[in-house]
C-alpha cells in the first residue's frame, strides 16, 4: 500500500511538471501552480499550458531577449483592449506585466472559465510575429 501511494504522488508530480512545460498529456492545477514562461527571439515557451478550473497560476516570465516584452493573460475582451500596444508598461494588475530586457517578472491569474484563455505580447508587431500562447482550462 505504501508503494502505491508513493507511485501515485510521483505520477502526479510528473504530470504537473510536464504540463507546466507545455506537454498536454495531463492537466495540472488545483489550488496553485507556478509556470515558468521563457521568452526567446520574441516567442513564448511553452506556447500551450493545461490547467484545471479554479487554479491560480503564478507566471514567472524570463525575458532572454534584448528588448522589452509584456505578458497579457485573459479573455478576448482583455486581449482586444491591448491590441494597439499603447501601454509602455503595466502596473501590478493580475494577468498583466511588463518584462524588461534580460529580467524576470511575475504575475498571477486565476482561471475559472473552461475552455481556452490566451496569453500574448501586444507591443507593436510582437503578436503578429507569433508572440502568443494558450492556456487550456479543463473541469476541476
Amino acid at each position: 500500500m505504501r508503494w502505491h501511494a508513493a507511485a501515485v504522488a510521483a505520477a502526479a508530480l510528473l504530470t504537473m511538471t510536464a504540463t507546466a512545460r507545455g506537454d498536454r498529456a495531463g492537466a495540472s492545477g488545483g489550488d496553485e501552480l507556478t509556470v515558468d514562461l521563457d521568452i526567446h527571439y520574441s516567442r513564448f515557451e511553452p506556447t500551450s499550458i493545461t490547467v484545471r478550473a479554479g487554479t491560480l497560476v503564478r507566471f514567472v516570465v524570463h525575458n532572454h531577449d534584448p528588448i522589452r516584452h509584456e505578458l497579457i493573460v485573459g479573455p478576448p475582451d482583455v486581449q482586444a483592449r491591448h491590441e494597439g500596444g499603447h501601454e509602455a508598461s503595466h502596473p501590478p494588475v493580475a494577468g498583466e506585466v511588463t518584462i524588461e530586457p534580460g529580467t524576470t517578472a511575475v504575475t498571477t491569474y486565476h482561471f475559472h472559465t473552461l475552455g481556452d484563455t490566451e496569453y500574448a505580447c501586444h507591443l507593436p508587431g510582437h503578436y503578429q510575429y507569433g508572440m502568443h500562447g494558450v492556456v487550456h482550462v479543463l473541469p476541476a
